[in-house]
């Protein structure tokens, strides 16, 4: 059994097949281009520096016992059966030896079993190595769980100039781009560049935006204190979105409480305002109705894109259907055109009963609860166990504004301030997978309040950025309609 992915979908399912299957039933292989697990819900904590960025990495061999993993992405799947196949070369082992297929990161405590003839006409997925080399691995479950990349639409200058913020490279380089941006300030002669080094535009008002900005606004008016020629007031931050409130996509008592913190840290809050051109020291922003537009240019070196997510590449590459870049699933989680295969997360278009078969949100939350209830599934498709519906019940969110502010709804209770605050802290200790990066991240806050956040950077100032399609590896995909060159 092969699954693609392991973030919250592909580690949730994952570790429940290897409570429900007995270890004789199924070899379970992972495949990853990091060895580990982010928890994004905390990512804007490691661009202020109130979490060190490993703490947030939760090591999948530490965690899955019975599971190899492959460090790649998977960029090809064959979904239907040659019937001249080879076993996949990949995963033979050495006659009465136990090391792990080539790439494939086992337990100290499993052997990789040798292929047998029984492998001969099985299916294969293709990974690519971050060396660029490629391998088949062969499957007779294929589970895609790949999850989610920024999305970017047709702004330009987009791709060029803005930042994401999907992984942990991205969150390091934005916190040492921000403090590197507050350095070429305080060097600076002239007010007019300073002012634009020491601005900065998050385009996006939903969960990551707006904890970004809270965030960050309390972090930098922090920094710019510690140099000799800023002040706090010197720094400007602005929060742009399409909608006219922010967090729309969830209860708009949310929204509301959230925007009088953010206001009352100085942020500028510009709904209904687009993003139309950035460039590498100003953004265009566009306000008013469809007719009526009033374009006003902001002058900033940074521009931080937290404007949605869209399905992974790999849903277009693998050819399977698709609505809105999603894969096409049922409520059992399996493709309908291909069998064995079975998809999950951001990547899925799962039907949601609650929203009367729309498909489920692409959050952490649908995540975590798809994949345990995928992995009954995927079990039940070899003979442990029964197949169930996906059915969703929404919790509430949490909305960590940092310090002592935060906005919660649990079971639709809204709350903020302090009780939010304390809540928001309990539920992301309790969602991290392993105890270890509970207590260092428990520890970092803790560190945090007493001594304040960190103010050093590891970039040097001239390091060039990276794009967000470079920092999130979406162009080593090819789709069944690319030709060759």
């Amino acid at each position: 059994m092969v699954v693609l992915g392991g973030g919250f979908a592909g580690l949730r399912l994952l570790r429940r097949l290897e409570a429900l299957l007995p270890a004789d039933r199924a070899e379970l292989i992972v495949v990853s281009p990091v060895d580990h697990l982010l928890y994004t819900s905390l990512v804007p904590q490691v661009c202020a520096s109130t979490v060190e960025p490993r703490h947030l990495a939760v090591s999948l061999p530490a965690v899955l016992r019975r599971t190899l993993l492959c460090l790649g992405d998977a960029v090809a799947a064959d979904l239907a059966a040659p019937a001249d196949a080879q076993a996949s070369a990949d995963l033979a082992a050495p006659a009465g030896g136990i090391a792990a297929p080539a790439g494939l990161t086992a337990p100290a405590a499993m052997a990789a079993p040798a292929a047998t003839a029984a492998s001969v006409g099985r299916r294969t997925v293709t990974v690519r190595a971050a060396d660029g080399s490629t391998r088949a691995i062969a499957w007779d479950r294929l589970v895609i769980a790949a999850g989610s990349v920024t999305a970017t639409p047709d702004v330009p200058g987009l791709a060029e100039h803005a930042l994401g913020l999907k992984n942990l490279d991205e969150a390091v380089a934005l916190r040492d781009h921000v403090l590197s941006r507050l350095e070429l300030a305080d060097a600076t002669d002239d007010p007019r560049r300073r002012g634009a080094l020491c601005t900065f535009v998050v385009v996006g008002g939903g969960y990551t935006g707006t904890e970004l900005a809270a965030q960050m606004a309390a972090f930098t008016r922090r920094a710019a204190a510690a140099y000799r020629r800023l002040r706090p007031a010197d720094v400007r931050w602005l929060l742009v979105d399409h909608s006219p409130h922010l967090l729309h996509d969830l209860a708009p008592a949310l929204g509301r409480r959230a925007a009088r913190v953010l206001s009352r840290r100085g942020i500028e809050l510009r709904l209904g305002t687009s993003a139309v051109r950035i460039g590498p020291d100003s953004v265009t922003l566009a306000e008013g109705g469809s007719g009526v537009r009033r374009h006003t240019r902001v002058a900033t070196h940074t521009v931080v894109w937290c404007a949605g997510v869209c399905a992974s590449p790999l849903a277009a590459a693998l050819g399977l259907p698709t609505v809105h870049g999603r894969i096409v699933t049922d409520e059992f989680f399996r493709v309908p055109s291909v069998e064995d295969v079975f998809a999950l997360g951001d990547i899925a278009a799962v039907p949601d009963s609650a929203r009367g078969g729309a498909p489920a949100g692409q959050t952490a939350q649908h995540a975590v609860r798809q994949g345990a209830a995928a992995a009954r599934n995927v079990a039940a498709s070899l003979g442990v166990g029964s197949p169930r519906p996906y059915r969703h019940r929404d919790l509430g969110f949490v909305v960590d504004l940092g310090g002592r502010d935060a906005v919660a709804n649990p079971f639709g209770v809204t709350l903020s301030g302090p009780p939010a605050a304390l809540l928001t802290r309990g539920y992301h200790l309790a969602s991290l997978p392993a105890t270890a990066n509970r207590l260092r991240v428990a520890t970092d806050w803790l560190l945090n309040a007493a001594f304040g956040q960190e103010i050093t950077h590891y970039v040097p100032s001239g390091t060039q950025q990276e794009t967000i399609a470079t920092a999130e590896h979406t162009g080593i995909y090819r789709t069944p309609t690319d030709t060759e060159p």
